[in-house]
């Protein structure tokens, strides 16, 4: 099932496999607009505990455009999520 639209003055948050086991959720909407350089922080609000156990080892996309907010100097930092944007949680897939 396809997550809904996000309402005005929110984006969309899709959590795949164990971002969405942690989170309990495959989506939700949050307030927009969120500077990508404190997505984590507001997601470890959210759920205490998830950016050490899922998100620093996962890959986030906006609008399906992989996106790199991880260190002091990534280059998407000053990207800013704005109203009707959908963010990807996805985290490493592993194959045995």
């Amino acid at each position: 099932m396809a997550p809904s639209k996000a309402p005005t003055g929110h984006f969309s948050i899709l959590y795949f496999a164990a971002a969405s086991t942690f989170t309990n959720k495959a989506s939700e909407h949050l307030p927009a607009p969120a500077e990508a350089r404190n997505l984590f922080s507001k997601l470890e609000e959210l759920y205490p505990g998830i950016k050490d156990k899922v998100l620093s080892s996962c890959a986030v996309t906006v609008n399906m455009a992989y996106i790199d907010i991880d260190g002091d100097d990534a280059p998407d930092l000053e990207l800013v999520i704005k109203d009707g944007d959908e963010v990807a949680i996805i985290p490493p897939v592993s194959s045995g």
